[in-house]
């Protein structure tokens, strides 16, 4: 294959023969009146296993081929799991409830990604996802190779989908929506994502034409489900961005067990290799559990806590970004004093509750609290000069300014403070009728924000200060004197105490069904929500809104392996705090709630390439929106209009063909293409800020067939520049200039000492580990320079201004260990 060849001459790497790895399959066995049952007897190919007092299994079986897995026991009828295809490594959970009346032959097909689901969800192998490098390794690396995710910041593990921003993205863990900072801008503030891999069990994702019961925002779903644990296992991972351990437990009764997980990141080492030299001391610290006591086998009880600190110290030092074409290339030069101290501390603790009320019935109440505290503190001076750069490699000022074009200062000063305290308590609850299960759920949530704003930018080019191009500064500046007041060019100061009630429900029914030998699977559903804001010198303000959806899939009885799936609704974003807070920080409680109509219809086709599982899953989608708040986005910090007077559409096609491209492997390749653009008071349509266009990303796993504990993973990504922005008070109808595409390639190289497939003698050193292995992962493997904004610099003479681009981080080495007890 050229792809492999390719890939293996760059690491040097030759493959030859593959070899026969395994997978694993494992669960709890359930009788008909959902207690656990001991003594079943579950068996493939030869292999077989039974379960323990509490109804647990393990089961390993042949990866990349068709498995048929029986479960059998002398009260109970057998349940046969059919047509079970896994990848090497990969882990499949399946829970089955034995029945004494029918025999059950569960119709689960399962393709390399695990199983395959007809509600337009995606699932997402966890394995994968600790494996794969990226400078914020995790959940949202994994994410940024799907064809309608876009993100051009490497430091950041904020995502868009299709067209939207990243205010529209759902993210729960095991039913428990959570949120990230408010204040943050630019992505060397971020530090760690919320999702702690090292605890995930299972992930699903959904990039639009979701189901009622996932809440309000307009663009995807991110499920994450963390462990329950079945055994003890102590984890820990060691590089130079930092450190994470992990902590599985479970007691002798095994009704109490308990996954956590501490964090410690370091972004020095990538910030380091940007143009901005600093004294940078960064220390983002996490530290996450998620608890579970089975008091009875009716009634169980979740705990999730959660505790972030991210402390961010600056002081920049000085820059130089040379820009412009090589006839004329020129530089930007700033010499910087003051520094930048933000800090970011999030709390978040959780309760669930879930009973079983019988074996087709199941009520849970779930309630939350999350607790955010951020500190923005800067004062930061800029000398900058603008000049031609020596572009003579001979002489002994190659690439440095020689004429000056501009010369000026910029002084920022920011001291802005929040304090934002948001609780739910919700019900929900599911009911299966046959092959039908009927969900709902209820929910309140509270929102109490206090937030202050104080923000100034002072600019001084050539000897006079600049002033906002308002009406009463109109001046001939600096050839004839003009004595009206010194302001900030830039500025905003607002005091705000906002308060938003929220009550929301949902009901849906899905069903499954035989239809002229086809299956056929149906959702429809219904949302509803009402929310009320209020405030100190707010007016109150209640708004209702209604949103109806429905999925269909269709998987005929052919010889081809298809699904065929159909999704549409209507989905609202009702404004969060940030949306009702306008560009001067004021707060319009009239602000109405986005809303989107979704139209997705989507093929999803298995097939064997090879002798190994291949699938080919595509999609087309189309979106309209109405009531749009247009917004401007900066690095990651986005800024609300607080009006809905535009409208938008997004339309796109993508396609991802993902397996075992390298035998005992999983790889992808995915090419996506997207537009989306927006018309404001109908002065007509111009690119969104994620009008991303075109996406083309590869995921791809190799190893040494000679020495198989050799593994390589590469990720690479190409897209198309999304706009740059425009400079302040400019007119976006006006600047419509993109940044240049974004091109990156993250390798990764290991070598596995230990792991669960390899047995050692009592006496070897390895025999305590379950998984020792040691590697190095590059960054930016091919240095592309990428840019995330564009600083806009004034020439005095000519009254230009230059957009400057921004670069990202240049290639990084770094080395990590990983070690599993």
């Amino acid at each position: 294959m050229k792809l492999h060849n390719v890939l293996n001459l760059i690491l040097l790497l030759c493959s030859s023969i593959g070899f026969a790895q395994n997978a694993t399959i494992s669960g709890i066995i359930f009788g008909e009146n959902n207690t656990p049952l001991a003594n079943v007897n579950i068996s493939s190919k030869g292999l077989g296993t039974t379960t323990n007092a509490d109804g647990f299994y393990i089961l390993e079986i042949t990866s990349d081929e068709e498995n048929t897995i029986t479960f059998s026991h002398i009260a109970y009828l057998d349940v046969v799991l059919e047509k079970l295809i896994l990848n090497t490594n990969e882990t499949f959970e399946f829970n089955p409830v034995l029945k004494s009346d029918v025999t059950q032959i569960d119709g689960v097909t399962v393709s390399a990604t695990g199983e395959k689901e007809a509600n337009n969800i995606l699932n997402i192998s966890p394995e994968k996802i600790r494996k794969i490098p990226g400078a914020n390794s995790g959940v949202e690396t994994i994410l940024k190779l799907l064809p309608g995710v876009s993100s051009n910041n490497e430091l950041s593990t904020q995502y868009a989908v299709r067209g939207g921003n990243y205010d529209e993205n759902l993210v729960y863990i095991n039913e428990i929506e959570v949120y990230r900072p408010f204040l943050i801008r630019s992505a060397q503030q971020e530090g760690l994502s919320f999702i702690n891999s090292d605890l995930v069990q299972n992930v699903k994702f959904s990039a639009g034409g979701f189901q009622a019961k996932y809440g309000d925002k307009l663009a995807s779903v991110l499920d994450i489900k963390y462990k329950t644990p079945t055994l003890f296992s102590l984890r820990a991972d060691v590089s130079f961005l930092g450190a994470s351990t992990s902590l599985e437990t479970i007691s002798k009764n095994q009704k109490l067990s308990s996954v956590s997980g501490v964090r410690y990141r370091n972004n020095s080492l990538l910030v380091n290799s940007q143009q901005t030299e600093s004294n940078f001391n960064p220390a983002f610290t996490d530290v996450q559990s998620y608890l579970t006591y089975r008091f009875s086998p009716k009634f169980q009880l979740n705990f999730l806590s959660n505790l972030t600190v991210n402390d961010y110290k600056n002081e920049p030092l000085n820059r130089q970004t040379n820009f412009g074409t090589i006839d004329n290339p020129q530089a930007l030069v700033v010499y910087y004093q003051g520094q930048e101290i933000n800090k970011y501390t999030t709390a978040l603790g959780a309760l669930k509750g879930s009973y079983f009320l019988n074996e087709n019935t199941t009520l849970k109440l779930i309630s939350s609290i999350y607790h955010t505290t951020e500190e923005e503190y800067s004062d930061v001076v800029a000398a900058y000069e603008l000049g031609d750069v020596d572009s003579n490699l001979s002489s002994d000022t190659a690439g440095e300014v020689i004429t000056s074009r501009g010369i000026g200062s910029q002084f920022n000063r920011t001291r802005n403070d929040l304090d934002a305290l948001i609780f739910n308590i919700e019900h929900k609850g599911f009911h299966t009728m046959n092959n039908s299960v009927l969900e709902w759920g209820a929910k309140y949530t509270h929102e109490d924000i206090r937030d202050q704003l104080r923000e100034s930018e002072f600019i001084d080019s050539a000897g006079y200060s600049i002033r906002p191009p308002r009406s009463e500064f109109i001046n001939n500046e600096p050839s004839e004197p003009f004595d009206a007041p010194l302001v900030a060019y830039n500025g905003l100061s607002a005091l705000n105490f906002v308060k938003t009630n929220r009550f929301s429900g949902y009901v849906q029914l899905g069903t499954q069904k035989t239809w002229s030998n086809a299956d056929v699977y149906y959702n429809i559903g219904v949302r509803s929500h009402h929310w009320t804001v209020s405030g100190t010198g707010v007016e109150k303000v209640s708004q209702t809104v209604f949103s109806p959806r429905a999925q269909f899939a269709i998987k005929p009885d052919w010889n081809k392996d298809m699904l065929f799936r159909l999704s549409t609704g209507l989905y609202h974003q009702p404004p969060f705090y940030r949306e009702l807070r306008d560009h001067i920080g004021s707060i319009l409680p009239n602000v109405k709630a986005q809303k989107a109509f979704h139209l997705v219809a989507g093929n999803e086709y298995s097939f064997l390439l090879w002798d190994r599982p291949f699938t080919l899953i595509s999609e087309a989608y189309y979106k309209r929106l109405e009531n749009v708040n247009p917004y401007t986005l900066e690095d990651v910090r986005i800024r609300y209009a607080a009006n809905n007077d535009a409208e938008a559409y997004v339309y796109g096609a993508e396609v991802r063909l993902n397996g075992a491209f390298v035998p005992g492997t999983e790889s992808w390749v995915s090419l996506g293409y997207l537009k989306t653009e927006e018309n404001r008071n109908n002065r007509g349509y111009i690119s969104r800020p994620t009008d991303q266009r075109v996406k083309f990303a590869i995921l791809f796993q190799d190893y040494i067939p000679t020495i198989p504990d050799l593994k390589m993973y590469l990720n690479l990504i190409y897209q198309t520049g999304v706009p740059g922005g425009s400079p302040s008070y400019a007119d976006p109808y006006i600047f419509q200039n993109r940044l240049r595409d974004y091109k990156r390639a993250d390798l990764g190289i290991s070598y596995i000492f230990a792991n669960k497939d390899k047995q050692f003698p009592k006496t070897h050193w390895l025999r305590n580990f379950k998984e020792l292995s040691l590697g190095f992962e590059i960054f930016n493997l091919f240095n592309n320079q990428n840019s995330i904004t564009n600083t806009w610099v004034r020439d005095a003479d000519s009254k230009n201004e230059y957009a400057v681009p921004n670069y990202l981080t240049a290639r990084v080495l770094n080395l990590k260990l990983g070690i599993r007890l």
